[in-house]
């Protein structure tokens, strides 16, 4: 496998991942083909909701090209309901031995959540190459990013927590940035009312901002 398969997955989309809280299955489809026609096709369905598996088998019935991963995975039983959803990545907001080896043993694509220099060296020594750096914004934001990349330019970052439109293409022009993400793309409020036309207006936003 390549040190960087997420990343591969999400060159030729727009570097936008949406980290979506989904409470409603039923709004698996719509949201789906709000984000895929406002040019978003890298999705994150996270499991801060029980009917996070449920939203992606849906999202992955539909036949699109989106890519759809799995987020806020923080358990080793967690992988196999994702993967059997239909997942093609997944992510954490933090990285534990066992959940490091769970990860590897899946061989599913992963991007575990580091904040620190020495938690990004541990995920590397695990085999991590590409990390989720979260929350950015109380990191460090692009100086972490700036300093460590001289140190490891082999790993590969996606910045999350304190992006939008004001500074995701300052993120993106970084070399070791392949992707940033949020809820700003796809807040929980407009999901949780089914508002459909302005999360594509958001969207078709967030790609333009972000220089794509």
């Amino acid at each position: 496998m390549s040190k960087y398969p997420v990343a591969e997955m999400i060159a030729p989309h727009a570097k936008l991942i949406p980290v979506l809280h989904v409470e409603n299955p039923d709004h698996a489809e719509p949201l789906l083909e709000a984000l895929v026609t406002a040019g978003i096709k890298i999705l994150e369905v996270t499991l801060r909701s029980a009917a996070g598996p449920e939203v992606i088998r849906r999202m992955k019935a539909m036949g699109s090209d989106a890519v759809i991963g799995a987020g806020t995975v923080t358990r080793p039983e967690q992988l196999k309901p994702v993967i059997d959803a239909g997942a093609v990545f997944g992510v954490s907001p933090a990285l534990t031995p066992a959940l490091a080896e769970a990860i590897n043993h899946s061989g599913l694509p992963f991007l575990p959540g580091i904040c620190t220099p020495s938690e990004s060296l541990f995920a590397r020594e695990q085999g991590f190459h590409e990390q989720k750096f979260f929350p950015a914004d109380l990191f460090g934001g692009m100086n972490f990013i700036k300093h460590v990349e001289p140190l490891w330019p082999d790993v590969h970052f996606c910045p999350t927590g304190g992006i939008s439109d004001q500074n995701s293409s300052q993120y993106l022009a970084l070399p070791t940035i392949f992707a940033v993400g949020g809820g700003f793309l796809a807040p929980k409020d407009l999901i949780d009312k089914a508002d459909w036309k302005t999360i594509h207006e958001r969207g078709k936003a967030s790609v333009a901002a972000a220089g794509r």
